[in-house]
């Protein structure tokens, strides 16, 4: 392994597990508040990384895209255990839950914007190590909260809709929860594909999320003074 893939990886290990260790624990958490115990029961309301690794989705597949030098890094953790019927009032708190983990992810881009500032207070080397971290866990966080905001189930966004929606819409959205992964996946990657076989320009879905991204991006730098 060289020197520089030693950096790039040392710079993204710790946001990415920071990211979605605490975007998990914000699930449980909040939960635990409104009334299921379910997560908290299975120790899964903790800021230890062990607890919430999924070995793909928190390991392989950032190192994949990182080792393919792709243009964005993405990860997840394993999800957090969420009885809807235990809390107090399901339809509302389950809208709670859901957002806690994207609302996680901003307060941690703010922090991570804010903190850039002192970087320039560290030694040379060590300095520009931090604010590669820094840079890279405000980008990492922005991301993992838009694209779980996306609103079809089982992403946050969905569950978000479900919450929101008068009971007949909300039951159909609901129901789209056993295929939802196999849509994502369609969206975002299948599409694109078929659309530079094509000629076409299928990849709508992803344009959406980045221009979503850039635009809260944009906005979180001028709120922590970084624009």
């Amino acid at each position: 392994m060289t020197e520089n893939s030693i950096h790039l990886a040392t710079v993204w290990i710790l946001p990415v597990l920071i990211a979605v260790t605490f975007h998990e624990a914000a699930h449980g958490f909040v939960a635990h508040w409104l009334g299921d115990n379910t997560a908290w029961k299975l120790g899964r309301v903790s800021l230890n990384p062990v607890k919430h690794i999924d070995p793909f989705g928190t390991v392989l597949l950032p190192g994949l895209l990182l080792l393919m030098r792709s243009p964005f890094l993405f990860g997840y953790a394993k999800p957090v255990p969420v009885n809807f019927r235990a809390l107090r009032s399901p339809r509302r708190d389950m809208v709670l839950v859901a957002a806690a983990g994207p609302a996680m992810n901003i307060l941690l881009a703010i922090l991570a914007g804010l903190s850039f500032h002192a970087t320039s207070h560290v030694p040379a080397n060590a300095g520009q190590w931090l604010a590669d971290n820094l840079q890279n866990a405000f980008l990492f966080n922005v991301v993992l909260a838009v694209f779980n905001l996306f609103p079809l189930p089982p992403l946050d966004g969905g569950r978000i809709l479900v919450g929101i929606l008068p009971r007949g819409p909300a039951q159909f959205v609901a129901r789209l929860e056993p295929v939802g992964m196999v849509i994502l996946i369609a969206l975002f990657m299948l599409l694109p594909l078929l659309g530079a076989q094509l000629g076409v320009n299928l990849g709508f879905a992803s344009q959406v999320l980045a221009s979503v991204t850039g635009a809260i991006a944009d906005g979180l730098l001028w709120l922590t003074g970084n624009a």
